[in-house]
């Protein structure tokens, strides 16, 4: 290791580039989702300062890694989810180990690691967990699973807290959330504080970026390519999926309101089957979006469904739209959420119809980047369509400038390049590493009313409480003068 358990460089080893192992839990390659998106691109900007290994999920045995886009500058090595030895090797050589939530529970081995662990908690997973398991829960018999199922993920998420050594999420918000989440479990303590009050050396922000490189020459991906779409039309765009905690039906209502103003209006959903296949049986809302479109008479003629653009041609698409579209309801979901789609509409300059309630929402109004609009209102978000469809292309150009300015890859990784620079571990965990105990004992049970009272009178006989309030008192009346 580059770095002692403590904290301090090592003084018997040369100098030497840290390396990175980032675990994806999505897949990277020609088709990704937003998860393998961001690990693909957090991969490229690190490999500039350490080295980086990705490890990609394989599904059965005999099936090769997706191949990573383009020719990366870092290498890929795949992995089984769930299967320690398809990684054990690769993390036995990592200085630090990068990876999203859930895999501290696939491979608990990582808390037995000696490299520095980075938790990525960007993607709010027990809001998303309890949407997407919701609807299947209303009979007794269902409600008792859930809450079986409820205690098994609090445990896995549990987990994440205690071993991780550093923390990332995608904004301030999220870092809010993550504090409470850490003061919770014990990881904001004396030795933390100490270390840095600001705590930002414990959980910092990173965000999705945009890409540094300009928009590549345009060409045809769905004007004039999909059966319904002509070469002349406008596209509103919905980037990514139709998961439960999104809106998609208001934007098809919305559409279908303004069909006799823009007779060549055409809504597009471009994401309707995930690339990854773990994520075939995840709930999503296409049958009822097609069913909605259907009875609206609108089905492919002003409203268009595809599978998955491959990312290669996804900034193609985004140069082919007109307007594009983020909705969603008013859920813990949304107050946590950072969209990752909406980074690239910036990218693209594509206008933006967004629900307010979310850190991008926020991020748009601040910019000045689209419209923001109320949960469901269909009225509303046709205004919205309209209006920005009157724009003449271009008219926001200004605004999409200073956002990526502000919103690169390199900049949104500054806190994990530092860290990954010079890694150490935490310091309320660098004790426990080198066989001491346990700074926080997370098996501690609460206390009870007798509890209380036991050691409260235990206090007084040693003389601690009777210090404490002298302490207080002494404190009260410099503050008053007295």
């Amino acid at each position: 290791m580059m770095q002692a358990v403590s904290g301090t460089p090592m003084t018997d080893q040369p100098p030497r580039t840290p390396r990175l192992l980032i675990i994806s839990h999505d897949v990277v390659g020609a088709n990704m989702a937003g998860p393998g998106i961001r690990y693909y691109h957090l991969a490229r900007v690190l490999a500039r300062h350490v080295q980086v290994t990705l490890a990609t999920p394989v599904q059965d045995e005999g099936t090769a890694a997706p191949a990573a886009v383009g020719e990366p500058p870092f290498a890929v090595t795949p992995y089984r989810r769930r299967q320690w030895e398809t990684l054990a090797e690769q993390v036995a050589q990592a200085d630090v180990c990068l990876f999203p939530s859930d895999v501290a529970d696939e491979l608990p081995q990582l808390a037995e690691s000696r490299a520095c662990l980075v938790v990525d908690g960007y993607d709010p997973l027990m809001a998303e967990w309890l949407a997407l398991s919701r609807n299947a829960r209303r009979g007794p018999e269902q409600m008792a699973q859930w809450r079986v199922d409820w205690h098994m993920r609090m445990e896995a998420l549990a987990r994440q807290y205690r071993i991780g050594d550093f923390f990332v999420c995608a904004s301030e918000r999220q870092r809010d959330w993550w504090l409470g989440l850490l003061e919770a479990s014990g990881r904001i303590n004396p030795a933390t504080f100490d270390a840095d009050p600001s705590l930002r050396r414990l959980v910092d922000v990173v965000p999705y970026g945009l890409p540094e490189h300009p928009l590549p020459p345009a060409k045809p991906v769905i004007k004039g390519v999909w059966p319904g779409i002509e070469a002349g039309d406008r596209l509103a765009l919905w980037g990514g999926g139709l998961w439960p905690w999104l809106d998609p039906l208001t934007a098809i209502r919305a559409v279908a309101l303004l069909r006799k103003r823009h007779p060549r209006l055409k809504l597009v959903f471009p994401g309707t089957r995930h690339p990854n296949p773990t994520m075939a049986g995840m709930p999503n809302q296409v049958d009822a979006a097609k069913a909605l479109a259907t009875e609206l008479g609108v089905l492919d003629t002003a409203v268009c469904f595809g599978d998955w653009v491959p990312y290669a041609d996804w900034p193609h698409v985004l140069q082919e739209s007109d307007v594009a579209l983020t909705l969603h309801f008013d859920t813990v979901e949304t107050r946590l959420a950072f969209r990752s789609r909406v980074l690239e509409y910036i990218w693209a300059g594509v206008p933006i119809v967004a629900t307010a309630g979310d850190a991008t929402s926020d991020l748009l109004a601040r910019h000045g980047l689209g419209v923001v609009t109320p949960v469901g209102d269909t009225t509303e978000v046709a205004s919205a369509i309209d209006r920005l469809l009157a724009e003449p292309r271009g008219e926001r150009a200004a605004a999409f400038a200073a956002a990526r300015d502000a919103l690169s890859w390199e900049r949104a990784a500054e806190p994990l390049v530092r860290f990954c620079r010079a890694p150490v571990h935490a310091p309320d965990r660098a004790g426990e590493l080198q066989g001491g105990e346990a700074y926080v004992d997370p098996t501690l049970p609460l206390r009870t009313e007798r509890d209380y009272w036991r050691s409260l009178a235990e206090g007084y006989a040693n003389g601690r409480v009777m210090r404490a309030l002298k302490w207080v008192n002494g404190g009260v009346r410099r503050v008053v003068g007295k």
